[in-house]
């Protein structure tokens, strides 16, 4: 992005982000299959809040995946046509792999999932992908990371539980610039785990969890205005060492309000990862 273009861009702007009301209710959420929308059944609700988020672009020198749990890099991809899944695993994966392995220091990286994501329903429906998070959380629990490294690693899974790893994702627009719905992220160093409350996650198949956050007025947000195709943001949702460094980040997409008129649908996808180091 050239400097003229940074110029133009706000340097904070106000917007309201969705925490979870904790009523002391577990909260469960039925997780609905590609194209549709999921449903909360039990637990609090949302508490929106209007936060300052930090153009984090002024920033990027800044970050570190250890101290602030994300960092925000120039990446092209060689992808022609990511709603074309084969391609996603054959040509995307390994990038992703030796992009984590750079920026998280990881000595082996497994990728272990995809998901695309728009807010037009429309789209949702016909390309069977998901819509967009409009809640603050963060994507893995203590357990449900140590039970992803057991579906995922057979024999290998105990002792690899052993050593240091962590679950490292990435997220990046697939095709135009976000105009809206762009993704907030939080200074992993300004998330207090008293404020992550455990949320089951019902699937077809399978039971997970994810932590859902109250409101703090301490977290310290930021974001990246107008993300491109060949920018991508890469952060931690759990680390096993409890050390110091950044463990979980916080995130949401968010209804910005300095969207332009009919602006376009956000597309992007995310990559979840196993880190080993």
């Amino acid at each position: 992005m050239s400097v003229a273009e940074l110029d133009t861009m706000p340097e904070t702007l106000e917007a309201e982000l969705n925490y979870y009301r904790d009523t002391g209710d577990k909260p469960v959420s039925i997780v609905a299959r590609p194209g549709g929308v999921d449903t909360r059944i039990g637990g609090g609700d949302y508490d929106p809040h209007r936060v300052t988020l930090r153009n984090g672009r002024r920033h990027l020198g800044e970050f570190e995946i250890d101290q602030n749990g994300f960092v925000f890099v120039p990446h092209a991809t060689k992808v022609a046509d990511f709603y074309d899944a084969d391609e996603v695993r054959r040509v995307y994966y390994p990038e992703m792999e030796a992009l984590i392995k750079r920026e998280a220091g990881a000595r082996r990286v497994v990728v272990f999932d995809h998901t695309l994501r728009t807010q037009d329903q429309a789209q949702r429906e016909t390309k069977q992908i998901r819509d967009v998070v409009r809640r603050v959380h963060n994507d893995y629990t203590e357990f449900s990371a140590k039970k992803r490294v057991r579906d995922l690693m057979g024999d290998e899974a105990e002792d690899l539980l052993k050593g240091h790893f962590a679950i490292v994702q990435t997220w990046r627009p697939i095709r135009l610039p976000v105009e809206s719905w762009p993704l907030a992220i939080a200074d992993a160093r300004t998330l207090d785990p008293r404020s992550m409350v455990v949320t089951e996650r019902r699937y077809q198949d399978r039971v997970g969890q994810t932590m859902a956050i109250t409101w703090d007025p301490n977290h310290r947000w930021y974001w990246f205005p107008q993300m491109r195709r060949d920018e991508i943001l890469v952060f931690k949702v759990f680390d096993s060492e409890a050390d110091g460094r950044s463990r979980w980040t916080a995130h949401t997409a968010f209804d910005d309000p300095t969207s332009p008129p009919n602006a376009r649908f956000r597309e992007s996808i995310e990559i979840r990862t196993l880190a080993f180091f």
